[in-house]
């Protein structure tokens, strides 16, 4: 595989090189890790979908709806805001 250059201010490539001492690796090795870690925009959606078809094939047996959004929406903002005892 050839060699590139990326080119970024000087505080970044310090952060680079501390972030990847700590973790025992090369800043090339960080780098690439960073970018396999870090999913673009058709694998979010990919992934999106895969979810969405599990959770009505395995949980809803229907298609999940604008309902079912808002639904999850509210209840992980009340368990955020400590609105929400223990589930049952």
């Amino acid at each position: 595989m050839a060699d590139t250059t990326i080119k970024v201010d000087r505080a970044v490539r310090d952060r680079l090189l501390e972030l990847a001492r700590e973790r025992g690796m090369t800043m090339r090795d960080l780098v690439a890790e960073l970018a396999g870690a870090t999913p673009t925009q058709d694998e979010l959606r990919a992934r999106y979908e895969a979810t969405k078809a599990y959770v009505e094939e395995h949980f809803l047996g229907r298609p999940y709806t604008e309902e079912d959004e808002a639904a999850g929406e509210k209840a992980w903002a009340d368990v955020a805001a400590g609105r929400l005892g223990e589930i049952q």
